[in-house]
């Protein structure tokens, strides 16, 4: 799988590759938040730059970039068009900009980060609340198997599609969708019989 938003890292030896997990997932945050409190159509254009010049920076490939702005170019549309519907072509655009600067901003986090990292830094941040009867061990493998359960799914709805496709029922979604969700519950099941197997969750 190559879609960086389901986690893959590109390796490199940049800036924001050398930068502590925590203070790119601090910087992720002050952006992200930056781009969800300005509420001015003029700043969209200038936090689009500077997460094209993060990805740029972070020496993501075009290819990559361009998919990862794909997988939520469509979201972007549709938010972008409710919008301009309720409020106008201003707001429209403002919308749709910001979405696309949050899915550059995000890429740049998971270009530069190891899944293992991140995992690792979430149970070093989640030690101070064992006095709440939280295990931080538990967090950090029930976030890594999400991670690595999402090529998977992706997968899954790749080929889903492609057999609706094959037997000519691609505008039919419930050709698509049940087995689609049937293919997903039993691979859950087959994650967490293992688990058990390796007497994880028994408690």
């Amino acid at each position: 799988m190559t879609d960086l938003m389901a986690g893959l890292h590109q390796p490199g030896d940049t800036v924001l590759h050398r930068l502590p997990v925590g203070a790119k997932v601090l910087g992720l945050a002050a952006l992200s938040l930056a781009i969800v409190v300005v509420r001015d159509v003029r700043a969209a254009p200038l936090f689009l730059v500077v997460t094209l010049l993060l990805a740029a920076l972070a020496r993501v490939p075009l290819r990559s970039v361009w998919r990862a702005a794909r997988g939520v170019l469509v979201i972007a549309v549709v938010a972008g068009l409710l919008q301009w519907w309720w409020y106008g072509g201003a707001k429209a655009a403002e919308t749709f900009l910001d979405l696309l600067s949050l899915g550059l901003a995000a890429l740049a986090l998971t270009a530069t980060t190891e899944v293992n990292e991140m995992v690792d830094a979430l149970a070093r941040w989640a030690r101070p609340l064992r006095v709440l009867g939280v295990d931080p061990d538990r967090v950090a493998l029930t976030v890594a198997l999400t991670i690595g359960a999402l090529p998977g799914t992706i997968a899954i709805a790749r080929e889903t599609r492609d057999a609706a496709r094959a037997r000519g029922l691609d505008r039919n979604p419930r050709a698509y969708l049940s087995p689609f969700v049937i293919r997903v519950v039993a691979r859950a099941h087959e994650s967490g019989d293992a688990l058990h197997a390796r007497g994880i969750g028994d408690d």
